[in-house]
Formats: structure tokens, C-alpha cells, sequence
């Protein structure tokens, strides 16, 4: 089913033929113990949450995006409008063989930041990545690396001036990739209750921050 030698990886958007695959690459990554049929309902919910819950506030973006294996964009067919949505995908279909082997979300909802002020307002100029996550067989590939670029290119382009992300503390490899990547672990204030993805209770994370311009102490400044 795929090629033997390293084939093109192309990172783009997701469409919507890619729903069941970004789908099972979500649970298979982070839910990797359940299985039938508790793994079908997991990924079920996780399809229908993409197409029907993307939407976000006005002003906001965010984009789920995908590394595509044995697929090159010069080789995709694609039937529909450019500029039509549904949910958070692009309507367009395509023909394309492709298999997608990583994930990346990064939006500028700002659920995940702490909120500023004594309004506790909404963080502005900060872009949010989540559910990183690449297919076991593909691993240390480079495909997270490459989504991450990919996703700090788009904050970029929306006029971030920072990419902030959380990673459980138990995952060492996570978190070395991240630092590699630039990013930093930023230190919660004594007293401070900053916000954090849902998932289990017992599950620690550590915020970490990338800074998209050379601004460093006037960004930090304003998380603490």
C-alpha cells in the first residue's frame, strides 16, 4: 500500500476526504489502548467534531492541517469551490492518493491562554497549536517538524506575533522536539490558575511559547 523508499510529504490543509483519516490518526495517537468497538465510537466523535464543531469566534482562525505521504500537489484532482467551507474544511474533493500520516490544529480562539487582565480578556496576536500527532509508523520521519513549520508559517501570515502550545510532562520526546523547535517553557505565576486542555485529571502539562519576532522580554512581560 506504500512506497518502500521515503516518498513526498506534503503538508497542507485538510479537506473533507480527509476527515477519517485525520479522524483515526487523533485516536490511534492519543487513545492507543481501546479497541473495537469503544475505538470506533472514538473516532465517530472525533469525525463529526471536526466537520460540525470548528466553528470559532469572528476575527478567529483555525486550521486543521495535514502531512500527506505518497501524494504531490501537482498530482491532485480537485473538484469544488476554492472559497466554500463546510465546517472547517475546504469543500473542494480530491482524487488524490494520498495517505495522511500527521496532524496539526493551530487556531487563534485562545481557549487554551490565560486570559488578560482583570476583564479576564480574550489573548490577542497568539497563535495555538494542538493535537499534534503522527501516525506510529511514521514517526521520527520529520512529519511533526514539518506540520509545526507549516503552523507557524499560517500565525505568521494571520499577524501573530507568538505560537504557544501545551505538552504533558511525561512525554520527553515531545518536549525535546518542541525546545529544538525553539520553543520555551513558560512559568505559571504562584496563585495563577491558567487554563489547560481537557483530558485526564491526572495529566500534567507544561505551557511552552515561541516567539515569531525578536520581541522577547515585552512578549513574556505580558504572561506574567
Amino acid at each position: 500500500l506504500f512506497p518502500a523508499v521515503s516518498p513526498e510529504i506534503v503538508v497542507r490543509e485538510a479537506r473533507l476526504e480527509d476527515c477519517w483519516e485525520v479522524a483515526e490518526t487523533h485516536c490511534s495517537s492519543f487513545f492507543p489502548g481501546y479497541s473495537f468497538p469503544l475505538d470506533i465510537v472514538l473516532r465517530v466523535d472525533r469525525l463529526m467534531a471536526m466537520i460540525m464543531g470548528f466553528s470559532v469566534p469572528p476575527g478567529c482562525q483555525r486550521i486543521c492541517l495535514v502531512a500527506v505521504i505518497g501524494s504531490s500537489v501537482d498530482e491532485t484532482i480537485c473538484i469544488g469551490s476554492q472559497g466554500f467551507k463546510i465546517g472547517a474544511f475546504d469543500a473542494k474533493i480530491s482524487l488524490s492518493k494520498g495517505y495522511v500520516a500527521g496532524i496539526l490544529t493551530v487556531d487563534t480562539v485562545a481557549d487554551y491562554l490565560p486570559r488578560k487582565g482583570p476583564l479576564r480578556q480574550r489573548r490577542t496576536g497568539i497563535a495555538y497549536i494542538s493535537n499534534v500527532a503522527v501516525r506510529e509508523s511514521f514517526r521520527r520521519k520529520g512529519i511533526a517538524k514539518r506540520l509545526i513549520w507549516k503552523a507557524e508559517a499560517l500565525a505568521k501570515s494571520w499577524g501573530c506575533r507568538a505560537v504557544g502550545l501545551h505538552c504533558e510532562l511525561s512525554n520527553l520526546g515531545a518536549t525535546k522536539l518542541y525546545k529544538d523547535q525553539g520553543y520555551r517553557s513558560i512559568k505559571i505565576p504562584e496563585g495563577a490558575s491558567w487554563p489547560q486542555p481537557k483530558t485526564s485529571p491526572d495529566t500534567r502539562f507544561n505551557f511552552m511559547m515561541k516567539l515569531l519576532n525578536n520581541n522577547t522580554a515585552q512578549t513574556l512581560e505580558q504572561f506574567r
